[in-house]
């Protein structure tokens, strides 16, 4: 099977595809990136991404090497040249090449990956049952509203997971409040509203995120941004989101259930809020 790739003007087989062995990105991690799903040709929110890559790239301060309407072309070209029906689309972004010093030279021309690859979907039976996690120290550096590409955090978290037979982790900071996942939002329903930490620099502004609470807010779900604790009163429900998840239950954390162990209806209903807009934007 035949993977295309974009690297830095033009579009390879993906075996050929390469960057400089002095890229920044390779060595100091120095770049961002955004995540794409797409569904039979059709990006869920293309360009919200777009401009989560350009901010994140103005908050380092790397000037993107093309404009975010031409990355929006080449997403769906690259998308194109694959194989794939529903894909997940990678863009990565790095400062560019250069002889390795911590002190960025000046006139960098940045690299810009895209790959492509087949969608993730949750199997059945993490739909029916949920997922579960288990709760870390933040161990994170302190701007994790930038989608940086320096990630050996997340992939410690995921590992410790994974090792303790839990499907993500979820940070919590100094005084036991849920943040986010390694690869996720999360959110609780406590006494009936939708809880999610707000935005700052401990937690990165979700696309779906942001879709879940606009949807939530559509139909009549109550929701709330502030600090929360799995020990609340009240708490019936846990969930997170992602690109590539959507929402999904969370149902079991630290080895506990949440609540009866089951998914809860706000969890399903904004799971089908949102599979409904992307079969809208399917048959556009």
């Amino acid at each position: 099977m035949q993977l295309t790739a974009w690297v830095n003007g033009r579009f390879l087989p993906l075996e050929q595809a390469s960057v400089h062995i002095e890229d920044r990105g390779f060595q100091f991690a120095d770049g961002v990136y955004e995540v794409l799903a797409c569904f039979s040709g059709r990006f869920v929110d293309l360009m919200p991404h777009l401009h989560r890559l350009e901010r994140s790239c103005a908050a380092i301060e790397i000037t993107l090497p093309k404009t975010v309407d031409e990355i929006a072309a080449l997403v769906s070209e690259a998308y194109r040249r694959n194989p794939f029906k529903h894909a997940m689309v990678y863009i990565q972004v790095t400062r560019g090449v250069a002889p390795r010093s911590h002190l960025i030279p000046q006139g960098l021309t940045a690299t810009l990956v895209i790959t492509v690859r087949e969608l993730p979907m949750p199997s059945t039976e993490k739909l029916e049952h949920g997922v579960s996690a288990i709760t870390m120290p933040d161990i994170r550096w302190q701007r994790c509203d930038i989608k940086s590409i320096a990630l050996l955090a997340s992939v410690i978290g995921k590992q410790e997971a994974s090792r303790r037979g839990a499907d993500e982790g979820f940070w919590l900071d100094e005084q036991g409040h849920m943040l986010e996942g390694c690869a996720t939002n999360c959110f609780a329903v406590i006494n009936g509203t939708l809880v999610t930490h707000p935005l700052d620099h401990q937690v990165l502004g979700g696309i779906t995120r942001d879709m879940a609470l606009r949807l939530a807010q559509a139909h009549a779900i109550k929701v709330e941004e502030r600090p929360w604790k799995l020990t609340e009163a009240g708490l019936t429900e846990c969930l997170m989101s992602s690109t590539t998840n959507a929402v999904m239950p969370v149902c079991l954390i630290d080895g506990q259930t949440v609540a009866d162990g089951n998914p809860g209806p706000v969890t399903m209903r904004l799971r089908e809020l949102i599979l409904e807009e992307i079969e809208a934007l399917k048959s556009e």
